[in-house]
């Protein structure tokens, strides 16, 4: 009875000092399969989190030998990835959409949009109504629509609603009167388009800012909804870093304010607008980065929209003999953007969608970056590149930053627009890929839908929802899944100069993962299509 007890003693003693050696921590998770992203994309079973950081990785036994935590999640084998990083988007415009447009991606004819219209009018009223999201592609007529239909319904209220791509809206005439536009007007960068001497209602690129500076300016209450109303769709879409593709200042201070009130958590990388104030309070002073956010990037623009053919090419459209496409400044506009940014240690991004205007920005770049280097000036888009310039990424180590949804959007029409052989460049991701090793990859919503999910079915299918076209599209060009998954996580933080901090589950980086009940390295196209988000978190804080 004595051996008995002795034995249940030492038992019990090696059971707490067990214990006692544990090393506390805030969270475990465990049961599952954890994509860590990291240089050998390994896979591990459970994980620790302190101080919203990864503290270590490993099997299940690993870490319930060593850690112990008043917070365990056990996920039943589901799959977790680092949070997705959408690296091109319109976070801020994306919320004011949502508070103060009308949503017209989807429709399918005038008709359907006349009436989502005189319903938003009917609820809200006001003196003006915008909206976003119509698609002329997707119409029977496939042509530019005029303001004749919408003169007739809102003749005493101000309409001006923006194309999906933005970069064309369509106007009544109560918005063009309020912007004094009555006949041909000469922007650069953009065109009022004019038939018999009279506008049309349509406005390209440049030619927006004549209406969209006469709508009034949203309360700074109303901005900070904007934000968070973004923050809950991106959260429930697995998303917990986004680039905000060209802000202001204010809207810089105001994302930061709420961070630090804890009423914002997404992770944001803020690219500004080229304006002399925000390069007066930011640029001129150097970087500047919280735990949540990074401004460290000047957004400008080459060119417009293939959509709305204001991409600019080098010869003209395969559908438009006599149009070129629209370049959105004078050289010495871009020259004196690089120049400000490689003297602030300033990032460029720079919108590119045709041939014309990634060899024009390829060369400015290289003016002053002149060879390798690590400043990771970017191209946004690089949609269609002429065979002769994809080596000048790799050679001035310029960063192309892609939006696989915008190949599986255009598909069915971009080799009109430009033709069988120029197409063979366009939506080039493999081929960019290797000219630097590696490429962020995102959406820019609210051009296509927010979802990453989306983003990693069009990298690596290259086809439509319902699986067409058989084959895919352009497929030599198509992404592995791992490769699709490392430009939607650790690459996009690499080219915001945060890939210590974020972008995989490795010890010492933020805890920020999603919960997924479908496999993406082993799943059919329709299971990805049906996946679902099991859960967000943010720096070890659980936020969908």
């Amino acid at each position: 009875m004595r051996k008995f007890l002795t034995i249940n003693v030492i038992a019990v003693l090696f059971a707490m000092i067990s214990s006692c050696s544990k090393i506390p921590v805030d969270l475990i998770v465990r049961n599952v399969h954890v994509y860590t992203v990291d240089d050998a994309f390994s896979v591990a079973e459970s994980f620790a989190v302190k101080d919203g950081k990864v503290v270590a990785t490993g099997t299940n036994e690993y870490i319930r030998s060593r850690y112990e935590a008043k917070e365990v999640h056990d996920y039943s084998g589901r799959y977790v990835y680092p949070g997705f990083n959408d690296a091109h988007a319109h976070f801020y415009g994306y919320g004011m959409n949502l508070l103060q447009r009308a949503n017209l991606a989807g429709t399918r004819s005038q008709d359907e949009i006349y009436a989502i219209l005189q319903e938003y009018h009917a609820q809200f009223g006001g003196d003006w109504i915008q909206g976003r999201g119509w698609d002329q592609n997707n119409w029977p007529e496939k042509a530019f629509p005029d303001k004749s239909r919408l003169d007739e319904l809102f003749p005493d209220v101000a309409v001006y609603l923006i194309r999906i791509d933005g970069h064309a809206a369509w106007c009544n005439s109560k918005a063009l009167e309020l912007a004094g536009i009555t006949g041909p007007v000469e922007v650069q960068g953009g065109e009022v388009v004019v038939k018999n001497g009279k506008p049309t209602g349509i406005l390209i690129d440049r030619a927006m800012d004549l209406v969209s500076s006469r709508i009034p300016e949203p309360s700074l209450e109303m901005k900070g909804k904007a934000l968070q109303a973004a923050q809950k769709n991106c959260f429930a879409a697995g998303l917990t870093s986004v680039t905000d593709c060209g802000v202001s200042r204010e809207v810089v201070h105001l994302m930061d304010s709420l961070h630090r009130s804890g009423e914002l958590k997404m992770r944001i990388n803020a690219m500004l607008d080229p304006t002399e104030e925000n390069f007066d309070a930011i640029v001129r002073k150097g970087r500047y980065q919280t735990d949540r956010l990074m401004v460290n990037t000047i957004k400008i623009y080459a060119d417009g929209a293939l959509g709305s053919r204001g991409a600019l090419m080098i010869e003209p459209y395969s559908d438009d003999p006599g149009n070129s496409g629209l370049q959105m400044a004078p050289q010495q506009f871009y020259d004196d953007i690089c120049k400000l940014a490689y003297d602030n240690n300033f990032q460029v991004a720079t919108h590119c969608i045709g041939d014309g205007a990634n060899r024009m920005i390829l060369n400015t770049y290289g003016k002053y970056l002149q060879g390798e280097n690590d400043r990771r000036w970017r191209i946004e888009h690089a949609q269609i590149v002429h065979p002769h310039d994809f080596n000048l990424f790799g050679k001035y180590s310029v960063v192309p930053s892609i939006q696989a949804t915008h190949a599986t959007s255009d598909m069915d029409w971009a080799t009109d627009r430009v033709g069988g052989e120029r197409i063979k460049g366009a939506y080039a991701y493999q081929q960019l890929l290797q000219q630097m090793g590696w490429l962020p990859n995102g959406t820019d919503f609210p051009v296509e839908e927010i979802y990453p999910l989306y983003t990693f079915y069009s990298s690596v299918f290259r086809i439509h929802h319902d699986e067409t076209p058989a084959g895919g599209f352009q497929m030599e060009n198509a992404l592995s899944r791992e490769q699709t998954l490392r430009s939607m996580t650790l690459w996009g933080a690499k080219a915001s100069f945060e890939e210590n901090l974020k972008g995989s589950l490795e010890p010492g980086k933020w805890a920020d993962f999603v919960v997924l009940d479908t496999d993406l390295m082993t799943a059919t196209p329709h299971q990805i299509m049906e996946a679902k988000i099991v859960a967000t978190w943010v720096g070890g804080e659980k936020v969908f």
